[in-house]
């Protein structure tokens, strides 16, 4: 997916270079770059899953002992 991204701006920076004023290449790279790229990112970029959280449960479980710990039997 990102190499998309990387794909789409090396072609806009290009594009950009041949614009004829500083403005119309500022413009090209805003317009056809930053906005189209940060659209593709946010509907296709990796999001982070969280877990359901149901009502009255607690942030965090406390640990448990698992009795995988080495001690001396008594």
């Amino acid at each position: 997916m990102y190499i998309i991204a990387i794909g789409w701006l090396y072609v806009v920076i290009l594009v950009a270079a041949t614009e004829k004023s500083l403005a119309a290449a500022v413009m090209t790279l805003v317009w056809y770059g930053a906005l189209p790229l940060a659209l593709f990112l946010w509907v296709f970029g990796p999001r982070r899953k969280r877990k359901p959280r149901l009502p009255g449960m607690p942030d965090e479980i406390p640990h448990q002992p698992d009795g995988a710990d080495a001690k001396r039997d008594q």
